[in-house]
């Protein structure tokens, strides 16, 4: 994690995530005017007179509710404090001083950290001037009335928050760091795997659907190398989706898909293989995305010696053609081959980032295609010159010949096949290319 850390902190429903939005440049954290919509930390970056910072959106802070959230959430706010260089404790004037704010005052009164008070939906003079009241809190260094909505005094705030800063910071402290996004249907038990290799409760875990909102993103170190794992909502049919909150979780989870280099679809044993796996795992194939198959819950399954090899062979039936996806089992609970699976994602992110010489790859490919060359059409016989790989994102692989409007489906699958069975690429999706020489 990068140095100038704010946090943003406070009771439910005072603009914290539309101020983190705002902080950001860009609609990351979902808003909603139900309170509590934020549960888990999200982290953004910023910039500010040529400072970088980076932003952690945290839940509303509650007590004494009927939320069966409200003790993870606050634990999440108590680890963001920890973590900031600066927080921003925020209140709003339009509702005025509450006994939560008081509460949450006396909290933030442990914390040895520079603290502001944000006076936020002062959107009028006369807004501006209620926000007196909230010196009856006794914390922070001052106070500072804005709209997060409209963006009005938040350049003042800033102005002075970024002078806590010792360094100019890192632009984007995520640049070049591969990622991993963990994917699934809702109560796969995607939160419980990414917070046991974080090794702190860094998400939310409840056996209730939908407690993830948020695509929540967390830096890891693992065998030597750094990556960033990234924790979603679970992913639905659209008919199942009921209401904009989970409409927005669902579309986050679509993003972090997007964006990902690699990804980890989590399936539940006690289920089997359902169609919005299958779903999951072609929308991946379609972006043309790393993809490892982690089928948790494998403990709660009664076994016998051929149970691994049939649910692999179910598997794989499911999401033909695609056959190239390396499958392990696992249980979060017991802690069984978790590890494997981080493993073999850098594994298929090494496999998705190879180049291959061009030299080796006529030297083993060419030899295939004259033990079988490509069908003639129409008395019309096809000859393929020679092989490269183009210098693309994901492998691509251009086959130069004399007629490649007239190559079929089937061979260029064989071709793929033997650029696999030579050269790997276990987990990631290939494309093959014919041009005119």
């Amino acid at each position: 994690m990068s140095s100038n850390i704010i946090a943003i902190v406070g009771r439910p429903n005072v603009g914290k995530s539309t101020l983190f939005n705002r902080l950001v440049g860009r609609r990351q954290a979902i808003m909603d005017n139900e309170s509590g919509v934020t549960r888990d930390r999200s982290y953004g970056h910023g910039e500010w007179c040529g400072k970088f910072f980076t932003v952690i959106d945290t839940g509303g802070y509650v007590h004494g509710s009927d939320d069966i959230f409200e003790g993870e959430i606050n634990k999440q706010v108590a680890l963001a404090i920890e973590e900031a260089d600066v927080i921003l404790f925020m209140v709003d004037v339009e509702a005025g001083l509450t006994g939560l704010d008081e509460e949450f005052a006396s909290v933030l009164r442990r914390s040895d950290k520079p603290i502001y008070v944000v006076a936020n939906k002062a959107d009028t003079n006369a807004r501006a001037h209620q926000m007196g009241e909230f010196y009856a809190l006794g914390v922070g260094i001052d106070i500072y009335p804005i709209s997060s909505q409209s963006g009005s005094g938040t350049g003042d705030l800033l102005d002075e928050v970024v002078k806590h800063f010792k360094d100019e910071g890192v632009e984007d402290p995520d640049a070049g760091i591969p990622k991993i996004a963990v994917l699934g249907r809702p109560n796969v038990g995607k939160s419980s795997f990414v917070n046991l290799l974080l090794g702190v409760e860094r998400n939310i875990v409840t056996d209730i659907a939908g407690t993830t909102r948020d695509a929540i993103h967390s830096r890891y170190n693992a065998y030597g190398k750094e990556f960033i794992i990234v924790d979603t909502a679970g992913l639905r049919r659209k008919s199942k989706v009921s209401e904009d909150i989970e409409f927005y979780s669902v579309m986050r989870s679509v993003r972090a898909l997007e964006e990902a280099d690699v990804c980890i679809v989590l399936l539940d044993a006690t289920r089997g293989i359902e169609s919005q796996d299958v779903n999951i795992i072609s929308l991946a194939e379609k972006n043309r995305k790393g993809i490892v198959i982690l089928v948790n819950k494998w403990d709660l399954i009664e076994k016998d010696t051929h149970s691994t090899k049939e649910f692999e062979e179910k598997i794989l039936e499911a999401i033909a053609p695609i056959k190239y996806v390396p499958i392990i089992f696992t249980s979060v609970v017991t802690k069984q081959r978790v590890h494997k699976a981080v493993e073999t994602a850098m594994e298929v992110y090494e496999q998705k980032t190879r180049k291959i010489p061009t030299s080796k790859l006529n030297d083993l490919i060419l030899p295939e295609i004259e033990r079988y060359p490509p069908p003639s059409v129409k008395g019309k016989f096809i000859k393929i010159k020679y092989v490269t790989q183009l210098p693309t994102h994901n492998p691509t692989f251009a086959f130069f010949c004399n007629l490649p409007q007239y190559i079929k489906e089937s061979y260029t699958r064989y071709l793929e096949n033997n650029i696999r069975k030579h050269f790997g690429f276990e987990g990631v999706p290939i494309k093959v290319l014919f041009k005119k020489k």
